[in-house]
Formats: C-alpha cells, sequence, structure tokens
C-alpha cells in the first residue's frame, strides 16, 4: 500500500509499533497486526480482522495519507492476477 505522512519529517517509530498494537476503533481495541514497511513510500499490513475501512482509518489516526491500496491475498489464498469483481474456484491445494 502506498501512503505519503501528512506531517513534517517520517512516520515516528512509535506510532508504527501503534498500527502493529495498540490502536482502538468504535470503541475497541483492534488485534494485533503485522505492519511493516516495504520501502520509503510502501506498507504491509497483515490482519487477522478486517472492519469496514480498517486499514484506510489506522493510517489516518498516525498521519498516514493512503494513496493506493491493493489486497494480495486473503486467508492463505494469494490472488495474484485476478481482475477486481472477479472470482475463481479453489485449487485442489488451496483451502481457505
Amino acid at each position: 500500500m502506498r501512503v505519503q505522512y501528512t506531517k513534517p519529517g517520517r512516520l515516528p517509530d512509535s506510532d508504527l509499533k501503534k498500527l502493529n498494537h495498540g490502536l482502538w476503533m468504535d470503541g475497541k481495541a483492534l488485534l494485533p497486526a503485522k505492519v511493516r514497511w516495504q520501502n520509503d513510500d510502501q506498507l504491509s499490513f497483515t490482519l487477522r480482522e478486517g472492519k469496514k475501512r480498517q486499514i484506510r482509518r489506522m493510517c489516518d489516526m498516525v498521519g498516514l495519507k493512503v494513496l493506493g491500496l491493493k489486497r494480495v491475498r486473503i486467508g492463505r489464498v494469494k490472488l495474484g492476477n485476478l481482475p477486481e469483481g472477479q472470482w475463481r474456484y479453489l485449487a485442489p491445494d488451496e483451502q481457505f
């Protein structure tokens, strides 16, 4: 996912830690997430739950603006080059 920090400088490490564990949404603590930098403007998120617009809302809480967001897998199933809005049958070795 491509992001832009809306404050001067870079996102503090303490805010990256908040993204991983420590944010609340709709009055409830979020389950821990795995969030890491891929490069200077791209983050990778691995969530154990998926609330409505969760990633965008989490980023907003720490001053990040989401410029682009792409889902690459659901559970253990990699989406690959599946077009937006399309579906496919699971392969024999896939389990959801």
